[in-house]
């Protein structure tokens, strides 16, 4: 999701475009025959479309490798009594065990659902969700803690919320910085990226390392300020993306070194989203600028261990994408799927390009089409 402080230009267009039109419509559930049937223990994925602020319109949707089939909404056809759409802005979406779970930000819960179906199971109810990861049956979710505002003397700090995935319970809270986004786990440590988002212009600037045998904070690594997205990879680096403050400091992304805890490398590109897969660190950045009121694009592949970009631009520039905002790479074909969130308001667009940039198909998704999940044929609790 991209709360105000975070992006402000698209959230002001958004709420223009929602001025200016009638009642919210959600697309029914349909099916679209797209690409070519592929074999391998990935049968499927979801696609969690993320839908406007306010407007409770979160979709999921569904692609099945066996058949080349996309269908959309189906969320709503799998619980046809509990309800019509999953809530108001959808932030996260993961696979652990048989079980699909989704973060509605603004709706304050996860979402618990049948990995191989989408049937509703059960809710955990957290304030500000933000972000999931996983270890030892347990779930952890980033909670910004307080209400959606604005405000750079915000008093009210995040933490990370423990929940066993057997029973959906919370069993323990760590308060780590302001607003923490994205979370990831190396060994028995647990990185939280703290952005201060509704703090602007204080952004926080810092990753929260967490002990999970005790669950307490144990040290914060200063890294930069707005902090986002992150992702360890099996070098025991953690890669983690700066926003910058849309003015003077622009977009980075910093390395971690997980074994010592301390900052060991700086990349001057930009980056909104990435996407790991062996050593390859797929990124694309939209960064927007108050100073030219403009925002530049750019795609790049990243050797993770050598920190060198191995290929820059990893889609066609004939492909015009008018807002990049889900990222995924398949680990056996190596097909990229990037989403178009287009104007914020109105469905959006997944694009399926092979590993040479060469565009497969397209297909129309729900509203601001965001978080993606592999679904694997057979799955453990």
């Amino acid at each position: 999701m991209r709360h105000t402080s975070n992006i402000i230009p698209h959230t002001l267009l958004a709420l223009l475009l929602i001025s200016c039109r009638g009642p919210e419509i959600i697309l029914p559930p349909e099916a679209e025959q797209k690409g070519d049937t592929v074999q391998s223990e990935i049968v499927g994925f979801y696609l969690l479309n993320e839908g406007n602020m306010g407007s409770n319109k979160a979709t999921l949707d569904y692609y099945d490798y066996t058949t080349a089939t996309y269908t959309r909404n189906i969320y709503s056809a799998a619980n046809p009594t509990v309800a019509q759409s999953l809530g108001d802005v959808g932030n996260d979406l993961k696979i652990y065990g048989n079980r699909l779970y989704a973060v509605i930000n603004c709706s304050n819960f996860i979402e618990v659902m049948t990995a191989d179906s989408a049937k509703h199971i059960g809710s955990i109810q957290v304030p500000n969700c933000r972000y999931l990861c996983f270890k030892d049956g347990f779930g952890y979710i980033t909670s910004y803690a307080g209400p959606v505002m604005i405000n750079p003397d915000y008093k009210q700090i995040g933490y990370v919320a423990k929940f066993d995935t057997a029973t959906l319970q919370i069993v323990d809270t760590c308060h780590v910085g302001f607003q923490p986004d994205g979370l990831a786990i190396s060994g028995e440590k647990l990185y939280v990226a703290n952005s201060g988002g509704y703090m602007v212009p204080n952004y926080e600037h810092t990753v929260s390392v967490i002990d999970l045998t005790t669950f307490a904070r144990t040290k914060d690594i200063d890294v930069a300020v707005n902090l986002h997205r992150v992702w360890v990879d099996k070098y025991k680096q953690l890669w983690v993306s700066s926003r910058g403050d849309y003015y003077d400091i622009p977009s980075k992304l910093f390395c971690v070194d997980t074994q010592t805890d301390t900052l060991c490398d700086e990349l001057p590109v930009s980056v909104s989203n990435m996407w790991l897969d062996g050593d390859s660190l797929y990124i694309y950045g939209s960064e927007f600028s108050y100073i030219t009121m403009s925002e530049k694009q750019s795609y790049r592949i990243i050797d993770v261990r050598s920190h060198a970009v191995i290929k820059d631009g990893f889609i066609p520039d004939t492909i015009k994408i008018t807002h990049p905002y889900g990222l995924m790479v398949h680990p056996v074909t190596k097909d990229i799927y990037l989403t178009d969130a287009k104007n914020y308001v109105t469905p959006g667009k997944l694009h399926c390009f092979d590993n040479n940039g060469h565009l497969k198909w397209s297909v129309t998704t729900g509203d601001i089409p965001a978080h993606m999940a592999f679904l694997i044929k057979k799955t453990n609790p």
